[in-house]
């Protein structure tokens, strides 16, 4: 994956900078769910992410976005950040890697974008569809920002990732990282904000597998 950061993304951490604040990795965290989207005749399709940003995220990133002053955000008042947002992803491999029976996939053009936003959390979902759609017996996923910009946790949860048109008996299992050391985060608390830090060696990204008979 690319060491770039999304626009939007990228625009938080200057106003960080700009605001003085305290040096730290990760500045964004994601809870993240997926939906892998099969067609009726078992080929996989597409990924449906949904992601929901921390509450200091979501503060600053919505800042101003309440055109008609009613004290709620609507979807059309985010349909522009949803845009922006979507995107900017193919700069950074849109935080997601694939694998098809082992094989690296390419995605194609994002869709479907929509953000909501519940008074304090944002939550942006979009469809990002298989360059080259197939029937799988595995299908991979990878999920999360190798230079931890932005910390990604697949959510546990039964939903956390889920098939919709899957094959009788594919079954799904989640790989979580296991949680940094207290001086990993120590180390990367203390980092330099305007660098990109040392995670070399470090699982930080979160995997999901769907095998199918």
């Amino acid at each position: 994956m690319r060491r770039a950061c999304p626009t939007a993304l990228c625009g938080l951490l200057l106003a960080v900078i700009g605001a003085g604040a305290a040096s730290a990795h990760p500045h964004v965290f994601v809870e993240a769910k997926a939906e892998i989207l099969f067609a009726p005749d078992g080929v996989v399709q597409a990924i449906r992410h949904r992601w929901s940003f921390d509450e200091a995220y979501s503060a600053y990133i919505t800042q101003g976005l309440d055109k008609n002053g009613d004290g709620k955000l609507s979807s059309d008042e985010l349909a522009e950040l949803a845009k922006i947002n979507v995107e900017s992803l193919p700069d950074v491999e849109f935080f997601t890697a694939a694998k098809l029976n082992g094989r690296k996939q390419e995605f194609g053009t994002p869709g479907g974008e929509v953000m909501s936003f519940d008074g304090k959390i944002l939550t942006l979902t979009y469809t990002l569809p298989l360059k080259n759609p197939a029937k799988a017996r595995s299908f991979g996923i990878e999920i999360g920002d190798p230079t931890y910009f932005v910390a990604f946790n697949i959510v546990d949860a039964p939903d956390a990732v889920v098939t919709t048109g899957a094959p009788e008996g594919c079954l799904v299992r989640v790989s979580r990282p296991p949680k940094l050391d207290d001086d990993t985060q120590k180390r990367l608390a203390e980092a330099d904000i305007t660098a990109t830090p040392d995670v070399s060696g470090l699982e930080i990204t979160t995997r999901a597998l769907v095998a199918c008979p």
